[in-house]
């Protein structure tokens, strides 16, 4: 059937590219480990770069439409009111953190990480495009909840946030290198969303450069030595 061949072409070179890198990675290992002929792959996906694309699009769309429809639920409770910062991060950061520990998508996060060693400016281009109504719908939201930013603050914070996401959506083996602790093996998915989203909110809600802070974030709050955790 064309749409299980489809998917067992994608499992077999995702597996592949995570493990080996896209460059390493030839057709013909994509084809003997999908058991599949070249003309295949050539059919449903173009060639070797249209797989990739299609490899990247099939995790992503569904945890972007998963986060916009947490936001839509969120604008539509609050209605002319800003969102609740708590609420904002955890809509963005919980699809995200909830497929990375999901077994399937595992190797996916793999070649996520291997694409920053193997940059692809042709196809950081186009997943860059994959992100951008999501980035910009919560971008919006942001800065509602956010006033006190400056545009080039909210993009700072919000490149930060996406950054500490990626570092744990890696997985449990680097943060155990680096935290020596084995508390990311057994802590369930809900506790790490729970320590991600107070983490990333006071660095949201920090002061900005006009030393202010919204203080119903009921987050960061400044004060002469710094910031302190307002409830």
């Amino acid at each position: 059937m064309p749409a299980e061949t489809k998917t067992i072409i994608m499992n077999a070179a995702e597996k592949l590219f995570a493990e080996e890198g896209y460059n390493a990675t030839s057709l013909r290992a994509i084809t003997a480990a999908a058991q599949v002929n070249l003309a295949a792959v050539n059919y449903h996906f173009g060639g070797k770069q249209g797989l990739l694309e299609a490899i990247y699009n099939r995790r992503i769309e569904p945890m972007n439409e998963s986060r916009i429809k947490l936001l839509d639920t969120l604008e539509i409770t609050w209605q002319s009111n800003p969102v609740p910062l708590e609420d904002l991060v955890r809509s963005f950061v919980q699809p995200a953190l909830i497929m990375s520990r999901d077994p399937s998508g595992q190797y996916f996060v793999a070649l996520l990480g291997r694409s920053y060693m193997e940059p692809k400016p042709i196809l950081q281009e186009q997943v860059r495009g994959m992100f951008n109504d999501v980035s910009k719908r919560f971008a919006t939201s942001f800065a509602r909840t956010l006033p006190y930013l400056s545009k080039e603050e909210l993009y700072c914070r919000m490149h930060f946030m996406i950054g500490v996401l990626a570092y744990c959506m890696s997985g449990a083996d680097l943060m155990r290198m680096i935290a020596s602790s084995q508390f990311f093996d057994n802590a369930s998915s809900e506790t790490l969303i729970n320590n991600l989203v107070g983490f990333i909110c006071n660095g949201m809600a920090a002061a900005g450069s006009n030393l202010e802070t919204f203080e119903s974030t009921g987050f960061a709050s400044a004060n002469e030595n710094g910031f302190s955790k307002t409830t």
